[in-house]
């Protein structure tokens, strides 16, 4: 299990944030989880925990300042009022930098909203290393996918009315442009489909599948 920490950002301000070690400690590599719109819940913190169990540090910002919701109305409001290019040139590039003071490669990965938010750090975030996105893509005023330019793997189901089908083949065509190392994977399954926690949504074999994908790329990229 992991504890709630304090985060230094860029501009002096303090992020909270929590983190989980691992028993290799403070030089395993590390990785930056981003929430989804919910808020810093049990279920990311749980997720948190499983990362580490497989060796990374892993830090989760709490973006929202400890609001938690399970209401899809209030999770849209306090979504719409993130500032998604601060949340990533603040807090979530405080937490790369934290985890970079001793772990040699550190990636940005996050779920729904924290997928979108993904993409603007592996353009934004020039300490980032790798990113690993499920099922979010940013407004492309927040950051252009071409500009990538460490290796990025997405996750996307193929029934999701926000990252539709379309849109995924639209962030292709853009990964393909700026020629980034990329890979993408297609789900039969629904929007949060990694989300244990919600089992309206939540396809055990899909999520299995992209969890020992997104290893073995962490492995291959981070270690």
């Amino acid at each position: 299990m992991g504890d709630m920490t304090s985060i230094k950002r860029p501009d002096g301000d303090d992020c909270p944030a929590y983190l989980a070690t691992p028993s290799a400690g403070d030089g395993a590599p590390g990785f930056v989880m981003i929430q989804e719109w919910w808020g810093l819940n049990e279920q990311m913190k749980g997720l948190a925990d499983r990362l580490a169990a497989e060796g990374y540090r892993v830090l989760v910002p709490d973006l929202y300042r400890g609001k938690l919701t399970t209401a899809v109305e209030e999770a849209n409001h306090f979504m719409g009022n993130l500032d998604f290019p601060g949340a990533a040139s603040q807090d979530i590039r405080g937490c790369v930098q934290f985890l970079k003071q001793t772990s040699k490669k550190v990636a940005v990965g996050g779920f729904c909203m924290g997928g979108a938010l993904t993409i603007i750090a592996a353009v934004k975030v020039p300490e980032v290393d790798a990113g690993v996105c499920f099922y979010g893509i940013p407004p492309g005023e927040a950051a252009d996918p071409k500009e990538i330019r460490v290796p990025f793997i997405g996750h996307f189901a193929n029934t999701d009315d926000w990252c539709t089908p379309a849109a995924v083949d639209k962030l292709e065509a853009s990964l393909e442009a700026g020629k980034v190392d990329f890979t993408l994977h297609r789900y039969d399954a629904q929007h949060a489909f990694m989300n244990a926690s919600r089992p309206e949504v939540y396809d055990e074999a899909c999520a299995k599948q992209a969890w020992e994908r997104s290893l073995e790329f962490l492995s291959k990229h981070l270690t």
